[in-house]
């Protein structure tokens, strides 16, 4: 039997790491994290429905013989689990760039907003 893995708790763990590197409060980490759990949502919600259904459906076109095809959840779920692989490949690429960047380099003024700070903040 397959090991039922905690995604809560997994996702906590993503944003520690985020918390130590920096990126949490990143606009992009942020939106692209928030995507990444979306999908991860639509994905155990195929995979139920293909349990529930199976891998096969039948279609009968106008009294004719019904035919098998495959159900088409598994090439939606195939599709999102591409997707989420890819979200999550960006997600591990902007918490390394957050762990090289030389932090005594000139803060951008572009960055420093999508990195999430406030206006008001001071140095």
């Amino acid at each position: 039997m397959a090991k039922k893995y905690d995604l809560t708790k997994q996702a906590e763990e993503i944003i520690e790491i985020a918390e130590k590197s920096g990126a949490q409060s990143n606009f992009f980490f942020i939106t692209t994290f928030k995507r990444y759990q979306v999908q991860l949502s639509m994905l155990n919600e195929l995979e139920e429905t293909i349990k529930k259904d199976g891998m096969l459906t039948e279609k009968t076109y106008s009294g004719k013989a019904k035919n098998l095809y495959a159900h088409p959840a598994v090439k939606e779920y195939n599709r999102t689990a591409d997707a989420a692989n890819k979200t999550v490949a960006t997600l591990m690429k902007i918490i390394k760039n957050f762990c090289e960047d030389d932090k005594e380099a000139e803060e951008d003024p572009l960055m420093k907003i999508i990195n999430g700070a406030d206006e008001d903040d001071s140095e």
